[in-house]
């Protein structure tokens, strides 16, 4: 008997149709499927965490480092004195899904100078501050986009004009695009500064400085 007439004598070799591994997950536009474990991943959203913090040498080293041991995304760091002394508010803008930032959370809870670590709402009173350093050819024109966003002008030259904006992040990114007009030169930009609105504490101190 040939070996073909023996194959088909006895069937095909391997596990029975039922018996077989069926792949699973959807196929995508190009026909390659995909992992559902990988497609159930949540997706980075962005948001705001306030971390209130004492004035220890290498505080800021310390919040930094852990973000560059842990790969987090900042988006924007901020750091200034508040209305205790002795303390300060950091502002980190993010992007992680959930599962990070909330592991962002834990972490910054975990270091010693830091007092309390909040994520904020989706709409903190927020504000930053961004320097745009401009060619002088035109200085009409880039005095009256700067009133138009509110701005003030800085320095005034034969060559060069820098201006100041202060605002929320979408109105900087306009101003910023309205400037390319006139090539910008330089930009020295914040990042964002933000508390909790109305009456809300941002952070919870007061057990801190007793």
């Amino acid at each position: 008997m040939s070996r073909r007439q023996d194959v088909q004598r006895r069937g095909l070799e391997g596990p029975r149709p039922e018996e077989r591994t069926r792949p699973i997950g959807r196929r995508n536009s190009q026909g390659i499927r995909i992992d559902p474990e990988i497609e159930a991943e949540p997706k980075p959203r962005r948001t705001t965490i306030s971390a209130y913090v004492k004035n220890e040498p290498g505080v800021l080293a310390r919040v930094s480092g852990l973000f560059h041991r842990r790969q987090f995304n900042i988006e924007s760091l901020t750091v200034g004195p508040t209305q205790n002394e002795g303390y300060s508010r950091i502002t980190l803008v993010v992007e992680e899904p959930d599962p990070g930032i909330e592991q962002i959370r834990k972490q910054l809870n975990r270091l010693i100078p830091v007092v309390h670590v909040r994520e904020l709402d989706s709409n903190p009173v927020a504000r930053e501050l961004v320097i745009v350093k401009v060619d002088g050819d035109e200085p009409d024109k880039v005095h009256a986009i700067t009133e138009m966003y509110d701005g003030e002008t800085l320095d005034a030259g034969p060559r060069t004009v820098t201006v100041q904006i202060t605002g929320s992040e979408n109105k900087i990114d306009d101003a910023i695009d309205a400037f390319k007009q006139f090539n910008i030169r330089e930009i020295a930009r914040t990042g964002q500064a933000a508390l909790a609105r109305g009456e809300e504490e941002t952070a919870r101190v007061e057990a801190k400085h007793t």
